[in-house]
């Protein structure tokens, strides 16, 4: 199939090469996006682990290229992958096929509001269908989990549009109980659904954590209680410091901006605003151990991006986390595998941040460890030698990932988020 992909995103750049690499001609139009900058200079392709090396052997197997302005595209399918505050782009775009094309196919893979793709179907009229498909990527794990999902969601209001549709899919998924058929509204109400729901399971074991510290209870072992339990399970039951991330953080205030307008009321702006409390917790934790007396200590921060397997800061608790520090006058030595770029950007040469070259020789005369982003490099530290490389054998644990015990036992001072 010859294939319009549209959008600069991460999803649309994942779309894009997927269905390049299954034999499709795929021609990717990053709208707002800079067509004449290399791709090795696209940060959300650099970033995704797998994506920038896939990119260029499809470019280089001539079934990937990208659209350069003026320039006509004849595609039998229009894939929208736009941010959910570019749906006046998707409008153009279903103008200009409704002028030029006939019988294409679009896929709807934004996350707009419930109705939208009705919406982009009355825009474009009878020369084509509309259907969707929601962005369910994961970053870190973007490529994989497009090219063999779980399971696909197709949001169809016209029969004529199922057989294309699962012709379009049929190399992702040969399974067709893999596939779920609805209308296009109760698949696009889905995807709010599921992002409420985990980000409600963040919020709520966060919460849980936060009162188990006052009662003195050991969270972690709640949470294994409550996991054993076949109603709840295990998935997105871990306490920690605030969850972060572009996707997952705009498609959550997309849900509760549609609750608060439907029912003037919305849990998820709660579960939001404790969200940003949360991503200051290991500060708050620290300015208690020192009674509010930072100035002139160094911390070092153990990963900076919001999930590990990628380099994306986007909304990461650490920027929350830096700045409060910095503004008490603490040096900060921060570590990450793949973010340091972005927080040098960011940040800049700041007089306060040093960009350590490993996690040890940020702890290296440290009044304390914080860490943020669970990389698996941080799993299992040789404490005894980080008691010995650090000032004051202090470890504020963001994610619960350390060995307590075997924590304690080494010297340290120890802090998790409810235990």
């Amino acid at each position: 199939m010859n294939i319009c992909i549209y959008g600069s995103s991460l999803s649309a750049w994942v779309a894009a090469t997927c269905l390049a690499k299954v034999g499709n001609e795929v021609v990717i139009d990053e709208v707002m996006g800079d067509s004449k900058q290399a791709i090795t200079e696209v940060s959300v392709i650099r970033d995704e682990p797998g994506l920038l090396t896939e990119v260029l052997c499809q470019i280089k197997e001539g079934r990937l290229s990208r659209r350069q302005q003026h320039t006509k595209v004849t595609a039998d399918v229009h894939w929208l992958a736009l941010q959910p505050n570019e749906q006046q782009l998707a409008e153009r775009v279903m103008d200009d096929l409704r002028l030029n094309g006939t019988g294409v196919l679009v896929v709807n893979q934004c996350n707009f509001n419930v109705g939208a793709t009705e919406g982009l179907q009355s825009s474009l009229g009878v020369g084509g269908d509309v259907v969707y498909i929601p962005d369910n990527l994961q970053e870190g794990l973007a490529l994989n989990g497009f090219m063999r999902p779980s399971r696909i969601t197709l949001g169809i209001d016209k029969e004529a549009a199922v057989d294309k549709t699962k012709a379009l899919l049929q190399p992702f998924s040969s399974d067709i109980d893999c596939l779920q058929l609805m209308s296009s509204r109760e698949a696009e109400f889905t995807k709010f659904a599921i992002t409420g729901m985990l980000a409600l399971r963040i919020g709520y074991i966060n919460e849980l954590a936060n009162l188990a510290d006052l009662l003195q209870v050991d969270i972690s072992i709640v949470q294994e209680g409550m996991g054993a339990d076949p109603r709840i399970g295990n998935h997105y039951l871990s306490p920690g410091c605030g969850f972060g991330g572009q996707n997952f953080d705009a498609y959550v205030q997309k849900f509760s901006g549609i609750l608060k307008k439907e029912r003037q009321q919305s849990l998820l702006k709660t579960v939001i605003e404790e969200n940003e409390v949360q991503k200051e917790l290991l500060f708050r934790k620290l300015w208690q151990h020192y009674q509010g007396k930072l100035a002139g200590k160094v911390v070092a921060l153990w990963g900076a991006s919001f999930k590990p397997g990628t380099g994306s800061i986007d909304n990461a608790p650490s920027i929350k986390i830096i700045d409060a520090l910095i503004s008490q006058g603490v040096r900060v030595n921060v570590h990450d595998p793949e973010a340091l770029g972005h927080l040098m950007t960011h940040y800049g040469q700041h007089p306060l941040i040093n960009y350590a070259e490993n996690h040890l020789t940020a702890a290296e005369g440290a009044d304390a460890v914080l860490l943020v982003t669970e990389w698996p490099i941080y799993k299992s530290p040789d404490y005894k030698r980080l008691v010995a490389l650090m000032r004051v054998a202090l470890l504020i644990d963001g994610r619960n990932m350390f060995d307590k015990t075997q924590a304690k036992k080494s010297g340290f001072i120890y802090f998790g988020v409810g235990r």
